[in-house]
């Protein structure tokens, strides 16, 4: 019997083949006690799949060609470094000792204690971290339980060098495979380099996930977060991907699939289509210019943002450097990262963001937090973005002093995260004049007149903009969270993720109330949130009178394309329309005439 099943849409496209179910390992660990006299042995078995796992994650990453997608071998090195850490590679052997459990539970147990901790951070993106640890450790179970079947000379399915997916338990008759997983691991995703697989869903994740990101740099039409997908799907059974809608349809029916299949085809061509607009500057019909572009996470994304036709990095967040290690980055290793990205970027400017987390976020890394922080009742309304950075002076002034050495090298601007007090602007600036002086007292190159900026993700900081534009030099909307402030809604929390609305009145106030002001002042203002990403609301922003863009590069042409379509002039109509209004149809019904 066909059915539908919901999630999140985090790469879109049509996918057609038969289910490919993989074994999610922490669900079959066993748990029993060891006999004392074998506590040395359990605990020499745990070290030997830690070692095997460390030695296959560097393999992988050895092996990895030009062709692979830049985030991978990132996302590998984040794998190993969290499994090198000692709250997963020494815990569990204490806890073997002390206990008596099997090295199977030792290792669950601490894994389950670790996303307890991640579960309290309100940040979405760094909250979605705890998926990194869930993978390592599965691939770490996957290895024990391996070196058991191999023990009693049976076949792991987990075998093959990826050591974590093995090969198809089935034979397709017709179509490609579309693997169902309850999560899957950038390393898993090396599978797709060898196999046709068509997409994939997982019961778990979001937008933000590592496994999302990689999926969107494939291009692999994808879905997470489907709860229990892996439990109501059947091993073979045909399924339809549909990454437009964030729908899985399980078992269709003839008529379904031959419309999907042509769905899939229109989709395959437009994508090919769009390629030939890499090198097509972005103007509208009635000649307004508008700037694309890039959000970037990591070093090597700016291959893929290049390629994409970016003309810029809008925004470049700088947690990676800050996440999974026992110390801080020192100046010279922040520096170092950012200079490789302007380098890259040949002249195009680089937007660098100052640390966007609180000292509940790098406790688990071991950077050096103040321990109160983690009793912090809300996180999300604490010590956090800007506010922790000011509370922690000489982390901030080794960033600035990164950031302006980076300078020298090209363009680049400094974006500060959710500002929302004239006091909070004052002390940062405040920092980077001494930041300067300490440069030039070092005889150090950098930019005097490096511009500096503040991310509107507060309503306080939409409703009070004027003083922000006296003493800024430019302004980055982060749609995000300025949705999720306004109307208190955790767009992660499935039990109210459907209240978040990007065309709530008030959403769509503020941000072109930003705009406007920005424009009227003459200072730039760009869109950097999930929204800017969305074709669907292109025309949008360009009548609210936007004119830079900044996204994932694998969402760039796909948005300039619908910047080619627009008219300024007709758009500015349609949107002052839609700001006159307040009943949720009649917005939606404006923007599909300005879609249309």
């Amino acid at each position: 019997m066909s059915f539908t099943l919901h999630g999140i849409s985090v790469s879109g496209g049509i996918a057609i083949g038969r289910a490919h179910r993989i074994t999610h390992a922490t669900r079959e660990v066993s748990h029993y006690l060891v006999e004392p006299e074998r506590v040395d042995a359990e605990v020499a078995r745990f070290d030997a799949a830690v070692k095997t796992t460390q030695d296959e994650l560097k393999t992988l990453h050895e092996d990895l060609n030009q062709h692979s997608p830049a985030e991978l071998g990132a996302f590998l090195d984040l794998h190993w470094m969290i499994l090198s850490d000692a709250t997963l590679s020494q815990t569990p052997r204490q806890l073997i000792r002390s206990t008596r459990c099997n090295a199977e539970w030792a290792l669950v147990q601490q894994m389950d204690s670790l996303v307890r901790q991640f579960d309290e951070i309100e940040d979405a993106y760094l909250r979605e971290r705890k998926q990194d640890v869930v993978q390592v450790v599965e691939r770490v179970l996957k290895v024990m339980m391996a070196a058991k079947l191999a023990a009693t000379d049976s076949q792991s399915v987990y075998g093959g060098k990826s050591g974590s997916i093995g090969r198809a338990q089935h034979n397709t008759q017709e179509g490609e495979m579309i693997v169902v997983a309850h999560d899957l691991s950038p390393a898993d995703m090396l599978i797709f380099k060898d196999h046709s697989f068509a997409g994939f869903v997982t019961d778990v994740g979001g937008a933000t996930a590592h496994t999302a990101i990689m999926a969107r740099s494939l291009a692999l039409p994808a879905i997470v977060g489907i709860k229990n997908a892996h439990g109501l799907v059947a091993e073979g059974e045909w399924l339809i991907i549909d990454g437009v809608a964030g729908v899985l349809i399980v078992a269709p029916s003839d008529h379904i699939l031959d419309e999907y299949r042509l769905k899939a085809r229109e989709v395959a061509l437009k994508r090919e289509k769009l390629k030939r607009l890499k090198t097509a500057p972005a103007i509208t019909l009635d000649g307004r210019e508008i700037s694309l572009q890039a959000n970037i996470e990591l070093p090597d994304d700016v291959a893929p943002a290049l390629e994409a036709g970016a003309q810029g990095v809008g925004l470049f967040r700088t947690e990676f450097l800050f996440m999974n290690r026992s110390d801080l980055p020192s100046e010279d290793e922040q520096y170092e990262a950012y200079a490789s990205v302007v380098r890259a970027l040949a002249g195009r400017p680089v937007t660098i963001r100052t640390l966007d987390v609180g000292a509940d976020k790098l406790d688990f890394a071991g950077g050096k937090a103040v321990e109160h922080m983690r009793s912090q009742a809300n996180p999300a309304l604490g010590l956090r973005a800007i506010r922790y950075s000011l509370a922690e002076p000489q982390l901030f002034m080794a960033q600035l002093r990164a950031i302006l050495r980076a300078s020298a090298l090209g363009p680049v601007k400094i974006l500060l995260p959710m500002v929302a007090h004239a006091h909070e602007i004052d002390l940062a600036l405040s920092y980077l004049q001494q930041a300067r002086m300490q440069l030039a007292a070092r005889e150090l190159a950098f930019d005097a007149q490096i511009k500096v900026g503040g991310m509107i993700e507060v309503p306080a900081a939409a409703l009070s903009l004027g003083l922000f534009i006296r003493k800024l030099d430019y302004l980055s909307i982060g749609t995000n969270d300025l949705i999720q402030y306004t109307l208190a809604i955790d767009r992660t929390d499935e039990e109210v993720a459907h209240l978040y609305d990007p065309l709530h009145p008030a959403v769509l106030q503020l941000i072109a109330q930003t705009i406007a002001m920005a424009s009227r002042a003459k200072i730039e203002v760009a869109v950097c949130g999930e929204m800017a990403g969305d074709p669907i609301y292109a025309r949008l922003f360009i009548g609210m009178g936007l004119q830079q863009f900044s996204m994932h590069s694998a969402q760039l042409l796909e948005v300039k394309q619908a910047v080619l379509q627009s008219n300024y002039e007709r758009a500015s109509g349609l949107v002052a329309r839609m700001l006159h209004a307040d009943e949720p149809a009649a917005i939606r019904a404006t923007l599909e005439e300005l879609n249309g």
